[in-house]
């Protein structure tokens, strides 16, 4: 039997890798504490953690949120104590249950951390709304000074107000299906390799996406759309002294549900890949796909996790959106093979690109498939010696926690009673099922739907 390692954003250090393993992971969000803590100072710092998580050598103080958007805003709970949440004792208890007592916390920056957003856009061309609901509601909470966003977000929703402003754009209009900008997606790339090191992620470039309300670039409106992105990469473009937009694209959107993103999807100007740098690889991430909002966070939880894959290992990424994981595996512990199971085939692409960068061996194989892993889960988990498993807010698929559940472990069956014990693993696989459904990733995920 294999031991089973689970995480929140790392892995249990000093471990020694078994030659089965179940990794559960999802990069978590830095929010924390009650609005009944003592009001912080005037001059606050940010502050950039890395510790155990018993320990507590920073002030209460100067670990809070500082955002005039907090009352009235939903996307964050909690405004004081962030290095401490209270979520974390929970976790710390429920880890120690299982037999993990050297689980790590990591909080990473607590302001600015933020590089990908999906904002709502509502009220009127001269007065633009552009943030998230108001809890229960689909009030929009203007947030144009956010403190978890990357200020270059902020600084491109400022830039995107002007343009409305100017180009007469009007915001959506839920009740009357009017208006013709819906939302907007920003998404924040720090790989510039041309600015050392240590410049990079402040100088981040915006990924725009706008949402537009029509069915297709030959809708009446696409003129003004076309304006609006000349808009923007002339006033954000390389020409200018701050090149802050990445590039522009269109999404177009007609529904009248809650879904924000369209099918159909036209790169209008600027860079069509957009390129980060995590866990060793360079990572292409389409305006389409699923990205991680929290870059760094994600980096270290990449890094950690691959200290406990075997050189050589075969690997399965279950969930895998683009790949990232399972390919940041593949570079740096030098796979014997590594298969990407995804359901949303918009990744494929991106999959792709990722991986034509990567340094690998020519015996080493790397594929990629569109599958539902709820469906027959048995043949993707039959012949890897690790598995990655990494699903969204609701959890894993019944299917595949009961086969996961059922997966022989015999070949060291030794190394497992001594460190965990079978009831040790299942109790892991349920709980931290049950935690992405209880938690969301213990956080409050900000879906504008």
């Amino acid at each position: 039997m294999a031991a089973a390692t689970a995480t929140l954003l790392s892995l249990p250090s000093r471990a020694a890798p078994p030659s089965l393993t179940f990794v559960t992971c999802r990069t978590t969000s830095p929010s924390a504490i009650s609005r009944l803590s003592p009001p912080p100072p005037s001059s606050p710092t940010p502050l950039l953690l890395s510790q155990e998580p018993k320990t507590n050598p920073i002030s209460s103080s100067s670990c809070a949120l500082y955002c005039r958007h907090f009352q009235s805003c939903s996307g964050c709970t909690h405004e004081y104590n962030l290095h401490q949440p209270p979520i974390l004792a929970e976790a710390i208890e429920f880890f120690r249950d299982v037999g993990v007592s050297n689980f790590t916390f990591d909080t990473c920056r607590l302001w600015g951390w933020r590089c990908r957003a999906k904002l709502a856009v509502r009220g009127s061309s001269m007065n633009p709304l552009i943030g998230l609901y108001e809890e229960g509601t689909h009030n929009v909470v203007d947030i144009p000074e956010c403190k978890a966003h990357h200020p270059s977000i902020n600084a491109a929703v400022d830039l995107l107000k002007q343009a409305m402003a100017e180009l007469n754009i009007e915001p959506y209009d839920e009740d009357q299906g009017t208006g013709e900008l819906r939302y907007v997606q920003m998404a924040v790339t720090t790989y510039n390799t041309s600015l050392p090191a240590s410049e990079r992620y402040k100088n981040g470039k915006v990924q725009v996406a706008l949402v537009w309300n029509s069915r297709n670039e030959s809708s009446p409106s696409s003129e003004k759309l076309n304006a609006l992105a000349n808009y923007l990469w002339r006033k954000g473009g390389p020409r200018r002294e701050v090149h802050l937009i990445h590039s522009v694209w269109a999404n177009f959107q007609t529904s009248t549900s809650n879904v924000i993103f369209g099918n159909r999807w036209r790169h209008l100007l600027g860079e069509p890949d957009f390129w980060e740098h995590v866990g060793g690889i360079d990572v292409s991430i389409a305006p389409s796909s699923f990205g991680q909002a929290n870059t760094r966070a994600f980096d270290s939880l990449l890094r950690k996790l691959q200290k406990y894959v075997p050189y050589g290992a075969s690997v399965v990424d279950l969930y895998a959106g683009a790949g990232v994981i399972g390919l940041s595996l593949a570079a740096t512990r030098k796979c014997r093979s590594v298969k990407c199971v995804e359901v949303n085939k918009e990744a494929k692409q991106s999959f792709e690109k990722t991986a034509s960068r990567l340094e690998i061996d020519m015996e080493s194989s790397i594929s990629w498939h569109q599958a539902d892993t709820s469906k027959e889960p048995h043949s993707w988990l039959m012949g890897s010696d690790v598995i990655v498993v990494d699903p969204p807010r609701k959890g894993l698929d019944q299917s595949l926690l009961v086969a996961l559940q059922s997966v022989s472990f015999m070949k060291i069956k030794h190394n497992l009673s001594e460190r965990w014990g079978y009831d040790g693993i299942l109790q892991v696989l349920r709980g931290r099922s049950k935690w992405k459904r209880d938690h969301g990733y213990f956080e409050k995920e900000r879906l504008l739907c």
